[in-house]
């Protein structure tokens, strides 16, 4: 019996992979999905498992997480015990960092990916982000523009069907919305605030969508549908194999997650959808005698030029607004919390404060009595430049459960971060103390400032003692998980990776749709923006394919 050769073999399964199977199983082809976890079922998503946090620091979650194998994961700033099982263990799959420089990969590995516990909002990126050197002079402009992309992201925010409004705001553009979002009296409250003191400010709900009550991830779901897809979970890829005279990818070798065999697989095309790190990772032990570097390192570039957006936490109250109240925007989900909350995107360009950064957050959904000021909380994003020596290697000294070299993460700001990391904080400081808000901390990579009552005036001694002594283990560079580049997309094969649709130079069969082929790191969620990228350089691939110019 010959060996079966794919059209197509896409490996992960989460935003980008699961977008892959679906545009490529569409367009007729046979496709390999090779996915390191195991599926999803309903057994995961067992109401029991959600229950109120016996504080707000939930530190015996963390703990009992802790001693369970996930020290990494469980310093996610919104971990739960709920969704541990999302979160890989890191025992069996660690990764080193320089001494005094960490780095948090937080990550999932089965079905579904990291879909199953992200926060599910899915905002567009402007030119501000993909023009940023011919705007700003800084960073590496993108060879795409918000024009080109624009079409792709109306089809995939009208597929996933998004909760949200029309806010007419120019530094976030509108999308294609199923239902409106809402915004919480308290919300309404602080919007009307914050937008009668500063024209150029900007409070609107979230875009996002609902818990999908299959549970598969819809895309996955439609890719199955069509009898094109072929799922092997468990498949722990080690590397991609190619062909030793032309140098293209012809496929993978991958390693049973629960017994250790070792298979090969074929196929004409391959997509590498693993998540940034990993999929650096992936390709840099992918060395051959053609590749000897790493399979797509002929420019040096693999690797390099990595980030992650610059983090701030910042919890208080509001005294404008009393208790709180529930969104039933979306229908109630029995494991998931329902979703919402206000978004602050770049202030427009009149404003003194302006700054590539933004804030998420939430007031008055937290529950509290009637009479009790409105609960308040902002995480902050900026945006961090891409630099040579902020770079994935390979750490040969160390391997993880099934024998592979680890990733070595170095991810560091450098004195721009630096300063755009203190006005990013004081804006928000001064922007909540004008409206009425009063913050007990706010934190970042620099430190914590407790101010007023301090962090978590309610709970007891002992939770605000672990709080403030793992702060820095918990929001340091990584806290954002909006990771992005090391093998950044360009306009010639000199300074990237990948060229425009997102193939390797080396090996054009080869496609990376995930975020680790951004240039730049963009201040605001990168999964609508990975779904966008993955579906264009889907149909660009498939045609190339089709018409034998790969």
């Amino acid at each position: 019996m010959s060996e079966i050769v794919y059209d197509a073999l896409v490996i992960g399964s989460g935003a980008a992979g699961s977008f892959a199977v679906k545009e490529l199983t569409a367009q007729g082809l046979s496709v390999l999905l090779l996915e390191a976890g195991p599926a999803v079922g309903p057994k995961d998503f067992d109401p029991v498992r959600k229950k109120a946090p016996a504080s707000s620091i939930n530190i015996w979650e963390r703990a009992r997480a802790t001693l369970k194998g996930q020290p990494i994961q469980a310093r996610a700033a919104f971990f739960t015990e709920r969704f541990s099982h999302f979160f890989v263990n890191d025992r069996k799959n660690p990764y080193t960092t320089p001494k005094g420089e960490p780095f948090l990969w937080i990550r999932g590995r089965q079905g579904g990916g990291r879909l199953h516990s992200f926060g599910r909002v899915l905002l567009r990126w402007t030119d501000d982000d993909f023009k940023i050197r011919s705007r700003a002079g800084k960073g590496v402009d993108w060879p795409v523009s918000y024009d080109e992309l624009a079409p792709f992201y109306d089809e995939v925010e009208a597929y996933l069907g998004l909760y949200g409004n029309k806010d007419n705001v120019a530094t976030l553009p509108d999308g294609i919305y199923a239902k409106p979002a809402s915004l919480t009296p308290a919300e309404q409250i602080f919007k009307q605030a914050v937008e009668n003191r500063w024209p150029e400010r900007h409070v609107v709900s979230w875009r996002y969508i609902a818990p999908d009550a299959d549970r598969m991830p819809r895309p996955l779901r439609d890719a199955k549908a069509t009898g094109e897809l072929t799922i092997r979970y468990d498949a722990v890829v080690r590397r991609i194999t190619t062909d030793e005279k032309t140098g293209r990818a012809t496929g993978a070798e991958y390693i049973d997650r629960n017994t250790g065999a070792v298979s090969t697989v074929r196929a004409a095309t391959v997509v590498l959808s693993a998540s940034p790190i990993e999929s650096v990772r992936l390709l840099l032990n992918s060395a051959s005698a053609k590749h000897p570097d790493g399979l797509g390192n002929s420019s040096g570039a693999l690797g390099r030029y990595f980030m992650d957006q610059l983090p701030c936490l910042a919890f208080g109250s509001f005294s404008k607004a009393k208790g709180w109240a529930p969104d039933e925007s979306a229908p109630t989900d029995p494991f998931y919390n329902p979703s919402g909350g206000i978004f602050i995107p770049r202030f427009g360009e009149s404003d003194a404060a302006r700054g590539d950064f933004d804030y998420q957050g939430s007031v008055g959904r937290a529950p509290v009595s009637v009479d009790t000021d409105a609960r308040l909380a902002f995480f902050g994003f900026g945006r961090m430049l891409p630099y040579a020596d902020n770079r994935i290697t390979l750490d040969v000294r160390r391997r993880d459960a099934w024998n592979i070299p680890v990733p070595h993460i170095r991810c560091v700001m450098q004195e721009e971060e630096q300063a755009l990391l203190r006005r990013q904080e004081e804006t928000l400081i001064a922007l909540i103390k004008e409206v009425g808000g009063d913050l007990e901390f706010i934190g970042s990579p620099t430190g914590l400032k407790e101010m007023g009552k301090g962090a978590f005036p309610e709970a007891d001694v002992f939770s605000r003692f672990m709080f403030r002594k793992w702060f820095r283990k918990t929001m340091c560079m990584g806290a954002a998980i909006h990771e992005t580049g090391g093998a950044r997309m360009g306009e010639t094969r000199e300074a990237s990776v990948l060229n425009p649709y997102n193939q390797l130079w080396d090996a054009p069969n080869l496609i990376v749709t995930d975020a680790s082929a951004f240039p730049g790191s963009g201040i605001a969620g990168t999964t609508l923006t990975v779904m966008v990228l993955t579906i264009r350089a889907c149909r660009n691939l498939v045609d190339q394919y089709r018409t034998g110019r790969l």
